[in-house]
């Protein structure tokens, strides 16, 4: 790995740090403030990634059109914004969707510039990396969020807009890469066209679909345990709750750096099976009724799921870079991924208004899981296309 790739890793770090951060900072909020009803923190997390489905016609379009350095520089700047609106007394809900505007942008630049910074034999292990250093990024960022907003929010506020704004700076000293010469279509129907491109084989489908699946399940699972985790392990603090949560980010991490072992690029059918492993470890934590049951439960559900979606972001990349550009299919995985993550905890934000048992919400969700990688697995043939003619 060359020195773009050493900086890059440094500031993903901090701004994946600084977005876990400011989720758990806002969680703090809303958990201090007794009258909001039980459906506002799955709805937080939703309002999020909503920038992600409004503006997917765009952000690859602009991380293709544009160095992507200079995309990840504005990009942490308007995540930075939205932790200073909720500074300043913003609704949290407004807040931190201006905040998924900024990672919306960012998404299609990082993931996007890997493959101009390095060959294709190196990206399943720069993806474990970036995965690797996010996951790390989610755990400290998860319990610094939590423990210092359980005793100052301005002051967890602060340390996430430095941690953007340091972030930023760092980007700059990355090496510019060249600019994708695209046809200037309209917005819309060109982003169209790149799904349908990138969509066009068995392969493709199968990665897109999967790293959808495994984020909508993570996304849910994140909200669901913030209700679970009081109600059967009697958990209370936010700084508590966060440090439960770690142990999934720990297994993601290991789960990426095993990746690369286990499931090359030309035998994505494999990935499969982590994804049954990952649904059954849910309904084992469904379960579970002890802290220490609880916690390896986790972290068995990111292994498993490290070990999925490593495969599926780097056969996405490598697709993407040959066909319409790298930013350009991070736009269209971001966007099947967000909207999967968006419908995944509106349904739940829906069902916990209803007063969904959070046990039965989680039962629910690893039988999905499991039922969803079987209807995946049909569409992908036993025998696969090579990468070249993809």
């Amino acid at each position: 790995m060359n020195r773009n790739v050493h900086l890059l890793l440094v500031a993903q770090f901090l701004s994946a740090f600084a977005d876990n951060a400011l989720l758990f900072t806002a969680i703090a909020m809303v958990l201090h403030t007794a009258h909001l009803a039980p459906w506002y923190i799955p709805a937080l997390q939703a309002s999020f990634l909503v920038a992600f489905v409004i503006f997917a016609p765009w952000v690859g379009v602009v991380a293709d059109r544009h160095c992507k350095v200079r995309v990840l520089f504005g990009a942490n700047g308007i995540k930075a914004l939205g932790a200073g609106l909720l500074m300043i007394g913003v609704n949290p809900l407004v807040a931190y969707a201006v905040a998924g505007i900024g990672a919306a942008f960012y998404g299609p630049a990082k993931y996007g510039i890997l493959p101009e910074l390095l060959g294709r034999e190196r990206l399943v292990a720069a993806n474990g990396l970036i995965e690797g250093t996010t996951i790390v990024a989610i755990v400290t960022g998860a319990l610094a969020g939590g423990s210092i907003a359980d005793r100052s929010v301005p002051l967890a506020l602060a340390a996430v807009i430095a941690c953007y704004l340091v972030s930023a700076l760092i980007v700059l000293g990355m090496t510019r890469t060249p600019i994708r010469v695209t046809e200037r279509l309209p917005a819309v129907p060109y982003f169209t066209g790149m799904m349908r491109t990138l969509l066009g084989t068995s392969r493709a489908l199968f990665a897109t679909l999967g790293v959808t699946l495994f984020w909508s399940a993570a996304a849910v699972l994140r909200v669901m345990v913030v209700a679970w985790a009081p109600i059967v392990l009697a958990l209370q603090s936010t700084e508590d709750i966060a440090a439960l949560t770690l142990f999934s980010a720990i297994g993601v991490a290991l789960g990426a750096f095993i990746a690369p072992r286990l499931i090359p690029l030309d035998n994505l059918r494999r990935a499969r099976i982590a994804a049954y492993g990952m649904g059954i470890c849910i309904i084992l934590l469904a379960l579970t009724d002890g802290l220490w049951p609880a916690r390896l439960a986790l972290l068995v559900v990111g292994v498993a799921g490290g070990i999925f979606v490593v495969p599926m972001n780097a056969t996405l990349q490598e697709i993407g870079h040959r066909t319409l550009g790298a930013g350009g299919a991070v736009a269209v995985q971001q966007f099947f991924e967000n909207l999967g993550m968006l419908t995944a905890t509106g349904v739940y934000a829906f069902a916990a208004g209803r007063g969904a048992d959070p046990l039965l919400s989680m039962f629910t969700l690893g039988v999905l899981v499991m039922l969803a990688t079987m209807l995946l697995s049909w569409h992908l043939p036993e025998v696969e296309r090579s990468p070249g003619a993809a």
